[in-house]
């Protein structure tokens, strides 16, 4: 009868591995048709929109999310992800999602290029503030959307209501003023600034040449294969992003992962080499303008991450290091330089992040108060820094 027993126990226990293992186990990924998604989400089903008709009016209407919106849950296939290092927004924190229709994936070109998202993709970003004053609590701003349509990227902001329960289509761009407590206690405030689609328009814009013309079109900046090539902690535990990416079905696996020389960093990691840390940091924020066939490619510095390391002192050159500034007026005459070695004084890199004046200050758009940490970073950056040749 032990026996029995002991043989019924361990079929029913192989039973249990076997059902959990023909199952994802990441929430994130749950089939909307399994009872127990129904169960604890109160509604269930795949992402389901007419791409003719975006974009829609309200966030809502595309289901990406289940249970109450502002709680962010997403639904199936809706998957988050995060770039290395995160683009300065004033210092709102940020949540990030991808989906793509049912039988498509992504394409790679390359470590240091946008991922080829199929038509009908949308990238989801959520602003949002924690310990917003005077009640200490969280409040979500905008969720901004670039929907892939068979004639390319098109934008759609979301304004969210003050009841945090819906966000309505507006690419007007408008103020809202906000404080909060940061994690060293300190109260910061801004005039947040929601952008207008000309604003989106001048940091995701890109020219090309289509048939012998010049044509500009609108791209995505954050999803390159260098920015998402490290572990994210999924809800079944940390694994490299492109890997899954990969393994659920949503990039195609025609390449290997970059290679450490080719992979940023997060800025804010001290225990990486102060150079790598810059690079990083001038990549997210500032690489969008400043590269060919981009906003500022009339600058003389280019600061796309895998044109910042080349060897011979170039990728310095880049950087700005010693470059003359040209045509740049209204400037004290002291700023000639980009980066002047060991001078934050006479650096007009350091002068323009430093500033919230908008006739000066640098990036043009995404920020209205100084990102201190930041410019903390440039400035031990510049200080390391061998003089001039």
């Amino acid at each position: 009868m032990k026996q029995y027993y002991k043989l019924a126990f361990c079929l029913i226990l192989s039973t249990i591995l076997i059902i959990a293992c023909s199952k994802s186990g990441d929430e994130d990924y749950i089939d909307p048709s399994d009872p127990a998604y129904k169960q604890s989400n109160g509604t269930a089903g795949p992402v389901r929109f007419d791409l003719a008709q975006t974009p829609l009016p309200k966030l809502s209407d595309y289901n990406f999310f289940v249970g109450p919106l502002k709680d962010q849950k997403p639904g199936y296939k809706v998957i988050p992800y995060e770039p290395a290092s995160s683009l300065f927004s004033d210092y709102a924190h940020k949540k990030r999602f991808v989906w793509m229709p049912k039988g498509t994936k992504a394409n790679y070109n390359g470590d240091t290029k946008v991922l080829e998202l199929p038509v009908g993709a949308v990238l989801i970003k959520t602003f949002y503030y924690d310990n917003v004053q005077p009640d200490n609590t969280t409040r979500i701003v905008e969720t901004r959307l670039m929907i892939r349509k068979s004639t390319g990227w098109i934008f759609a902001d979301y304004v969210w209501n003050s009841e945090q329960t819906e966000a309505f289509f507006d690419l007007n761009g408008s103020f809202t003023p906000i404080a909060w407590r940061d994690e060293n206690n300190v109260i910061k405030s801004t005039n947040y600034r929601i952008p207008s689609e000309a604003q989106c328009v001048i940091c995701h814009k890109k020219k090309e040449i289509v048939n012998g013309n010049e044509q500009t079109i609108y791209i995505p900046i954050g999803i390159k294969p260098q920015n998402l090539n490290f572990n994210y902690p999924y809800s079944t535990g940390a694994r490299n992003q492109l890997t899954r990416w990969i393994q659920i079905g949503y990039l195609n696996a025609n390449f290997s992962l970059p290679s450490p020389e080719n992979t940023a960093v997060d800025y804010r990691d001290i225990s990486k080499p102060i150079a790598l840390r810059a690079r990083s940091y001038v990549d997210i924020n500032c690489a969008h303008c400043h590269q060919n066939d981009r906003h500022c490619d009339y600058r003389p510095m280019r600061f796309a991450f895998n044109e910042t390391g080349l060897p011979g002192g170039v990728g310095n050159t880049n950087m700005g290091v010693c470059v003359d500034t040209q045509d740049m007026q209204g400037f004290a005459p002291e700023l000639s330089k980009i980066v002047t070695p060991r001078d934050i004084t006479q650096s007009m890199m350091y002068y323009r992040l430093n500033t919230t004046d908008e006739t000066y200050r640098m990036p043009l758009h995404g920020r209205t108060i100084i990102h201190e940490e930041g410019l903390a970073l440039i400035e031990a950056w510049i200080n390391s820094l061998d003089g001039c040749q």
